[in-house]
This record gives C-alpha cells, sequence and structure tokens, in this order.
C-alpha cells in the first residue's frame, strides 16, 4: 500500500473511532440538524484561528462550542421552533464563514478543501492530531456514557434522579466540535454530519444493545474508509464524498439483510 494511503485510512479510522459511538447519540436523540448547523459554521472558527493566529482546528473547537452554547440557549426560549432556529444558524454561518475568509486576502485558503475534505492530503503530523484528539473524546464520552444514556431515553426522568443534565449536554456538544474539528480534513465540512449518521443508522438494525451499536458504528465506519478510499483510487473520484458514497451503499445494504433477516425470521415462526 501506498503511504499516503496508508495515512488517509488510519486518519478515516481515528475519526470514525470516536465519530461512531458519538454518532449513534445524534441518531437517538434525533440532532442530525444541530450536527449540520455545527459543522456549516465550521468556516467561522477557521476564520477565527486565522484572526487570532491559532490552530485552525482549535479555532474550530472553539467557534463550535461558542455556537453550541448559544443554541442550547437559545432553544429554552420558545419564540422560534428549534428546526427553524437551526436551519438560520446553519446557513447564516456557513454564509457567514465564506464572507470573512474572503478578507483575507494575504491568505490563499483552499476552500474546496475545507468543504469536501482532502484526506488523502493528511500528514503524519495530522494522524497525531487525529488520534489524540480521538482518545481524549473517548474518555470524555466514557466518562458521559451513563448520564447521557440516562438524558437520551428521558431528560425530565434523569434530571429528578440527579443527573447533571446541562454539563451533560454541554460535554455532547463539546465532542461533536472535537469530531468536526478532526473530520474536516477527512470529509470537510459539508459532508461530516454524514459520517456522524451513516455508520450509526447502519448498526442500528444488527445491534442489541447501545454498547453493540456503538461497537458496529465503528465498524460499518472504517468499512466505509476502506471501500470509499479503494473506489477514489480505482475511479479517480474525490476520497471524501467517496467515503461517504461508501458508506452511504453500506446502510442500503444492511436494509436489505436486515428485510431479510426479517423474512427467515418470519418463515421460521411460520414453520414452528
Amino acid at each position: 500500500m501506498e503511504e499516503f494511503l496508508l495515512r488517509a485510512f488510519l486518519a478515516g479510522l481515528g475519526v470514525v473511532l470516536l465519530a461512531g459511538p458519538l454518532g449513534c447519540f445524534v441518531v437517538w436523540r434525533r440532532m442530525a440538524y444541530f450536527g449540520d448547523s455545527l459543522a456549516h459554521t465550521a468556516l467561522l472558527g477557521i476564520a477565527l484561528g486565522l484572526l487570532l493566529g491559532i490552530d485552525l482546528s482549535l479555532g474550530v473547537i472553539a467557534g463550535s462550542v461558542l455556537l453550541a452554547a448559544f443554541l442550547l440557549a437559545m432553544q429554552q426560549q420558545k419564540r422560534l421552533a428549534s428546526d427553524t432556529l437551526l436551519g438560520l444558524m446553519a446557513h447564516a454561518g456557513l454564509a457567514l464563514g465564506l464572507v470573512v475568509l474572503s478578507f483575507f486576502e494575504s491568505l490563499r485558503v483552499d476552500l474546496l478543501s475545507y468543504l469536501f475534505g482532502d484526506i488523502l492530503a493528511v500528514s503524519w503530523g495530522d494522524l497525531v492530531w487525529i488520534y489524540a484528539s480521538a482518545v481524549v473524546g473517548l474518555a470524555v464520552l466514557i466518562i458521559i456514557w451513563r448520564p447521557l444514556l440516562a438524558v437520551t431515553v428521558h431528560e425530565e426522568l434523569a434530571r429528578a434522579e440527579g443527573v447533571a443534565v446541562w454539563p451533560t449536554r454541554l460535554a455532547f456538544v463539546l465532542l461533536i466540535a472535537i469530531v468536526i474539528a478532526i473530520a474536516m480534513k477527512i470529509v470537510g465540512i459539508l459532508l461530516i454530519t454524514a459520517m456522524l449518521i451513516i455508520p450509526a443508522a447502519t448498526a442500528r438494525r444488527f445491534a442489541e444493545t447501545p454498547e453493540q451499536m456503538a461497537a458496529l458504528a465503528v465498524v460499518a465506519g472504517a468499512l466505509a474508509v476502506f471501500f470509499g478510499l479503494a473506489g477514489s483510487v480505482q475511479w479517480d473520484t474525490p476520497s471524501g464524498p467517496s467515503v461517504v458514497v461508501a458508506a452511504f451503499l453500506g446502510f442500503l445494504l444492511s436494509l436489505a439483510a436486515g428485510e431479510l433477516r426479517r423474512r427467515l425470521a418470519s418463515r421460521s415462526t411460520s414453520a414452528q
């Protein structure tokens, strides 16, 4: 295997190690649009990083956390529906980020690589950053797993049982921000949410427990990275979108396998 392909696969694997389990909560909590809003405003974080002269990934995390705190606070008011507020922030954030970046005339910003990713350009230094972030993110997720699961099942009951709902939700949003930051180079800002949702949705048909679904989501994501990169090399297609297409094809296969299993189970029951 060529070295750049090995780096690309390892980078994708590092992302799905965190995105897989985290995506399960995104699916369970029906927060796909929330993830899209954070991802689309990542360009503002890039602009913030350029303005302050800090690492762009740190800028994305800082910008995402600030926006997430604002969104969580705004969702407490009842003047705007949640989907309206999220749609407003997603598109306004993306447009504002593009406008702000246009003022940096002295810097060449490769917008296409940010929007659609460039996994084949990942360096060994990027891999260190990706895996360090993934390990920290997984550690936080393990710590908040039970409280977050309780909040996901029934928020009011979790609050009555003494679960710190607000800090748990904020930690969850911070993890989404970390995924956005580390996946930005892999699949791009516009496709990040797909890598959170599709592997988790694929795993949902085969899992019997939350932990099984998290593990299967990682497997589904890793297979999507492998076959997406293979397809990209074979047919000279964009690498990031190819990974997402592979994930989607895996989801379609899971639908067919789930239907086949259901029919076999039905026949077995009828035979008895």
